[in-house]
């Protein structure tokens, strides 16, 4: 967990926090409000939490709906994620661009590659430098 979680904290949002530690591969604090309790205790706790699909199936499925939807913005915190977490290669990702270009249009697939592009340039120039 990320070491966070107080002695008043409930361990609802304890496990919450330490769910959105993991899929988003850096340490989550609690947060105010209704709004990120919800995120926390039930998106993440429940929903991130439950068996039937891994963390890579749910970022997949994730970035198709935001796609879709024209919120590429919010997809980059999942494609850094995806690929800090070993979920997704860089190949992989430029893949997923091309083909919901064609399911979630042009437009919106050119948005997700424009966030994935900087992304993938990292990780690429991370492995050259890990290389030599």
């Amino acid at each position: 967990m990320s070491g966070t979680a107080d002695s008043g904290m409930s361990p609802e949002r304890a496990h919450g926090l330490s769910m959105m530690s993991e899929v988003y591969g850096f340490d989550m604090t609690d947060g105010p409000g209704d709004y990120f309790a919800e995120t926390a205790d039930h998106l993440f706790g429940r929903i991130w939490s439950r068996p039937g699909l891994t963390h890579r199936d749910r970022r997949l499925l994730l970035l198709g709906a935001l796609t879709a939807q024209g919120n590429t913005d919010v997809a980059d915190i999942q494609v850094g994620a995806a690929l800090g977490n070993g979920e997704l290669t860089p190949e992989e990702l430029e893949e997923i661009v091309l083909f919901l270009c064609y399911y979630a249009g042009w437009p919106n697939g050119t948005k997700l590659g424009n966030v994935v592009g900087p992304h993938v340039a990292r990780a690429r120039k991370a492995a050259r430098r890990a290389e030599g």
